[in-house]
């Protein structure tokens, strides 16, 4: 019996530690938007997706005007690509990124950072491999999920709220 009770508070952080670890249970979840574009390139990036739940996105919710955003929730956004590729005419190594971000009206800075597994909070500017410009358009439909799609010419775009960000990966 008193094995029984020492080991019974020990289950039950076992069983605790292992509840935690189902990411699809966050108010965050994890998604995946991938494709291969025309030329063989694959194009995959994991993130999570905050949802707007009737806050104001830059007042009340990420990103706000000027700072780095992890481009999604939780941990950083990764960007992975299997060939060597141009962002925006910009060339990116093939390998994983971290995928940030920083909104400043219509005008968008897209950063791909070396340092990709690591919570999303964590950046360090001078680890960035390259950083596009882009211009933001007003989507066709509010997205209540941030949500990322690859289309297979290549485009990228960025869906929250009432903003697209497109960027192209050739």
């Amino acid at each position: 019996m008193k094995k029984l009770l020492f080991l019974l508070p020990i289950a039950m952080i076992a069983l605790t530690a292992c509840g935690q670890g189902d990411k699809a249970k966050r108010p965050s979840p994890p998604a995946k938007a991938s494709g291969t574009t025309a030329s063989g390139t694959m194009i995959s990036i994991d993130y999570s997706q905050p949802s707007v739940k009737g806050r104001t996105i830059g007042k009340d919710l990420e990103p706000m005007a000027g700072k780095v955003w992890r481009t999604g929730a939780n941990e950083a956004t990764v960007f992975e690509v299997s060939k060597d590729v141009k962002v925006e005419g910009k060339t990116l190594p093939a390998g994983k990124y971290g995928l940030y971000s920083i909104a400043n009206g219509d005008d968008w800075t897209i950063i791909f950072n070396k340092t990709w597994n690591q919570w999303g909070t964590e950046y360090a500017q001078d680890k960035d491999a390259l950083r596009v410009n882009v211009k933001s358009k007003k989507s066709s439909k509010f997205a209540e999920k941030f949500t990322i799609s690859v289309g297979k010419d290549g485009k990228v775009s960025l869906w929250w709220g009432d903003y697209e960000v497109p960027f192209t990966v050739e």
